[in-house]
Parts: structure tokens; C-alpha cells; sequence
């Protein structure tokens, strides 16, 4: 099985809303449409996040969230 691998530039939070930077292109998400738990959290436990090596995933250890980038970009 073939992992597509992405290339995460950067992530931000203003409001409600997360804005990924991935591969030279700017997708933007209502936290309430893809994750409960990032939509309650405090600024700092959702710039708390660790992006998995293969740059297939984003993990927010202060909140035990996992998001896949394929996921979040094919909503």
C-alpha cells in the first residue's frame, strides 16, 4: 500500500477556524465541522501539535487528537 506523503508548511488558528499549509496550497477548516476537541481547546493545546514523519498526520498530545492530512484535505 502506497502512503502519499505531504509536505505540512504550516498550521494556524484564528477563531474557529485551522488554516493548513500543505504543499504550496492553503486549505482553511471550521474546527466544528472536523474535530470537537479542537474546537473546545485553549490556543495553547491547539498550537501544541506534533506532525507524524511520514507528514501523513497532525497529533495534538494536550487534547489526544489525530487528524490525517489526506482526510482533512478530501472533506
Amino acid at each position: 500500500m502506497n502512503i502519499p506523503s505531504y509536505h505540512l508548511q504550516g498550521i494556524e488558528f484564528s477563531s474557529n477556524q485551522m488554516v493548513l499549509k500543505i504543499d504550496g496550497k492553503e486549505f482553511t477548516f471550521d474546527l466544528a465541522d472536523i474535530s470537537k476537541r479542537l474546537a473546545n481547546a485553549s490556543i495553547i493545546e491547539k498550537e501544541r501539535y506534533e506532525i507524524s514523519p511520514s507528514g501523513y498526520g497532525i497529533h495534538w498530545p494536550l487534547i489526544d487528537e489525530d487528524l490525517s492530512i489526506p482526510g482533512l484535505i478530501n472533506i
